[in-house]
């Protein structure tokens, strides 16, 4: 009688476990910048977190945002090759792209040299498309300057004429994270906990989330902060939108930085093809899935450009 009763005891505990590990889910959020682009077109018209790779306008230091939509130059397709050697050993569940030509084909690349993704279906999202810049997009950078002096205000806060705030671009953003933690939650919920979750339905739910609370100080390799998780998220988008993105995670959910982090450095422009990347914890609630955790693994990180001779 004593033994049936430690038996259910047991088990009881067990199904508790398992119950709060079906209400938790922790994934990999890695953003890359598209490449630099051609110059093929001159209309009005630029993380996860890649950044995209470099284009002609880049080159020239023109704007675009969501008018402009060119493809990569030379110079950014090897960039996006060498961000997909660099992530080719990332077994991606899940990539959401910018539905902008040079950054689908940055994704492309990335997916194309990657060792368990060739083939896998992208996802084209609008909300992930650049920052909108109104009149100034095809001008020269130094247009938005100066239009951004005369106001009295800094180039990153000024909105032009027909373009996009910031705080307009961080709606966006947000309405992509919550259509992503409700699709991510919902599948795990149907699968189970082994399937997904990255911890062991024997194991301390209070471990995983430890772990994801942690600043280990990054060690410049690709998989970073990937240790114990088993779902990972790839978003390749732009550099405006980018930058936003992490400012609204770090500044607005907090998320916890890396240890010595600086905040210049964290916020600032994101190279092309650039790659940030983010630990994040999803909990149940009546409502909906809410952040429970998060983590900032490194931003803007260009190791696998160095051999480039225009990394920038």
């Amino acid at each position: 009688m004593t033994s049936n009763v430690t038996h259910n005891c047991s088990r009881t505990k067990q199904e508790v476990v398992r119950e709060r590990l079906l209400k938790m889910f922790t994934f990999s959020l890695t953003f890359v910048r598209q490449a630099c682009v051609s110059c093929q077109v001159l209309q009005h018209a630029v993380w996860l977190h890649v950044c995209l790779g470099e284009t002609q306008y880049n080159r020239e230091k023109l704007l675009q945002g969501q008018g402009v939509d060119t493809l990569l130059s030379e110079t950014g397709v090897q960039q996006a090759e060498a961000a997909g050697q660099y992530l080719k050993d990332i077994a991606f569940t899940k990539v959401f792209v910018s539905n902008l030509q040079r950054a689908v084909q940055t994704a492309e690349i990335i997916l194309r040299n990657n060792s368990h993704c060739s083939g896998m279906e992208m996802v084209l999202e609008p909300l992930l498309r650049e920052r909108g810049f109104g009149v100034a997009e095809g001008r020269h950078k130094e247009y938005l300057k100066n239009m951004a002096n005369a106001a009295g205000q800094s180039c990153r806060d000024y909105t032009p004429p027909g373009g996009e705030t910031l705080d307009q671009v961080k709606l966006r953003f947000k309405k992509f994270l919550k259509a992503l933690f409700k699709q991510m939650l919902d599948e795990h919920l149907s699968s189970g906990p082994a399937a997904s979750s990255g911890a062991s339905a024997s194991g301390d739910v209070a471990q995983g989330t430890a772990a994801v609370a942690s600043n280990t100080p990054p060690c410049c390799s690709a998989d970073d902060g990937l240790q114990g998780v088993l779902v990972h998220t790839l978003v390749v988008s732009h550099g405006a939108y980018i930058r936003v993105a992490i400012w609204h995670l770090v500044e607005d959910l907090n998320c916890a930085l890396p240890a010595g982090a600086k905040m210049q450095q964290v916020f600032s422009p994101c190279p092309n093809t650039g790659i940030s990347r983010f630990i994040l914890t999803l909990s149940e609630s009546e409502s909906g899935p809410v952040l429970s955790a998060a983590r900032c693994v490194f931003t803007n990180r260009k190791d696998h450009l160095e051999n480039l001779a225009d990394g920038e």
